[in-house]
């Protein structure tokens, strides 16, 4: 019997049944990546790899075909039609792509790709986690897969640097664990960017925000107000930072800042800047505040932090209030008040015992707006407040709420039901925005009536 007569493809029953020891089905799956792997060393020989970077898929597809059908005839083995194109294209993944992950890269409906280890391969679409039957062939594959990612960018990742922050060519985010920090063998974590970024539209047709709140922000961002984008991990802060960015006029001169470049701006006028980690020395370690600090002298009109994470933030209030009006950043919190506790914990550890009091004035002099954006239980994203710093009471920090969205149970479906409510008050920073000769009307403030 050949090597390939034992293969057929998985059934759903096989593929959520648990088993102890090999199964069959595992003897199928080894019996086709042994096949894969003699065929793809020999095509390494074989063909001239660098004009198939360039080539046109349909010339490419027919290359690796005729290299298999070459292989196969000198093995003499023969292989039914759908097994040699999925042959084909799995080789051509490991050749030119990241292997398996290849499909799911390009799933539009898969948000996040979580590799708990090389069999346990899990996604997100809609907000909702499910497992895929995606698989690797060992740790080693993993490994292989994350290390051609790692080397795309410039980075490594091995026993003396075991973690590692990357991103894909199309800006998708990935992060990497290995052992033996990693226990159970590599961890892959890819969060996926839309091919077209989106815009408020989106938000719109999502439910995320209102049109009159899409108003408030556009008109918040062309008056140069500094504004905060609170949130935990998912909630979509980045999209979000896009979304606001997308508001800066043509003409001004942006300058990003990040750990991993993933800001999908559509202006003209962009300077990108990405951190640098330490090398093998531990030397040349380029951080976000040097980066801030250094962006101060090029000029900007408006500095974008991806993520405000350390002692940047000082950096940063210090640039909100000296003349760089219009800034944007994230950071991780819960509620707009976490936000700022947060931001004082991170001014405090540049380490140059600035008093409490002074770290708060500071803040709500930089700081115009906080928005908080959330996650749902079922998935949804939504701006849940946007709230307006008015300044000091004593050693507190003020601030008023203008929008919220009011949460109103599950519906039959599971599905959150709620609404975006106003508070009816009218924010200080509109005369800023008068001034700017930016004219909101009137009602778009006035307090949403009473259920």
């Amino acid at each position: 019997m050949g090597i390939m007569a034992r293969i057929r493809e998985r059934t759903p029953g096989e593929r959520g049944a648990v088993v102890a020891g090999r199964t069959e089905e595992q003897k199928k799956d080894s019996a086709f990546n042994e096949l894969k792997g003699k065929i793809h060393y020999r095509l390494i020989n074989l063909l001239d790899l660098s004009r198939l970077v360039d080539a046109e898929d349909k010339l490419l597809q027919d290359d690796l075909r005729r290299g298999v059908d070459l292989i196969l005839a000198e093995e003499n083995l023969a292989l039914p039609v759908p097994e040699k194109e999925r042959l084909c294209k799995e080789i051509r993944d490991e050749l030119l792509g990241y292997g398996p992950l290849e499909p799911l890269l390009h799933d539009h409906t898969v948000n996040d790709i979580l590799v708990n280890g090389y069999d346990q391969v899990f996604v997100e679409r809609k907000g909702k986690l499910e497992r895929v039957s995606v698989r690797f062939n060992d740790n080693a594959h993993l490994l292989k897969i994350i290390e051609k990612i790692a080397s795309g960018v410039g980075r490594r990742v091995d026993e003396s640097s075991p973690m590692v922050d990357a991103r894909l060519p199309d800006g998708s985010r990935v992060n990497a664990i290995i052992p033996p920090l990693a226990l159970d063998g590599p961890s892959l974590s890819i969060r996926k960017f839309a091919r077209d970024p989106i815009r408020v539209q989106n938000l719109l047709q999502f439910n995320s925000i209102t049109q009159e709140i899409a108003m408030v922000l556009e008109s918040m961002v062309q008056a140069r107000l500094n504004i905060i984008i609170s949130g935990g991990t998912g909630t979509g802060k980045t999209t979000f930072l896009n979304v606001l960015s997308s508001f800066i006029p043509n003409d001004e001169r942006i300058v990003t800042i990040e750990d991993s470049a993933e800001l999908q701006l559509q202006q003209e006028h962009i300077v990108r800047l990405e951190t640098r980690p330490a090398n093998l020395e531990g030397m040349g370690e380029i951080t976000q505040r040097d980066l801030v600090k250094n962006a101060l002298r090029m000029r900007p009109d408006r500095i974008i932090l991806g993520e405000v994470r350390s002692g940047e933030a000082l950096d940063m209030l210090q640039a909100m209030n000296t003349g760089h009006d219009g800034s944007l950043a994230t950071i991780h919190a819960n509620s707009p008040r976490d936000a700022l506790t947060r931001l004082e914990t991170m001014v405090s550890m540049a380490g140059l015992n600035i008093p409490d009091k002074a770290i708060r004035h500071q803040i709500s002099s930089a700081v115009d707006v906080v928005i908080q954006i959330a996650r749902l239980s079922d998935g949804s994203r939504k701006m849940m407040g946007l709230h307006e710093l008015i300044g000091m009471e004593g050693d507190v920090i003020t601030m008023q709420e203008i929008f919220a969205y009011e949460l109103m149970g599950l519906d039959e479906e599971r599905r959150v039901k709620g609404r975006f409510i106003t508070t009816g008050i009218r924010p200080k920073f509109m005369k800023r925005l008068e001034a700017m000769g930016v004219n909101l009307p009137a009602q778009v403030f006035r307090e949403t009536s009473k259920l």
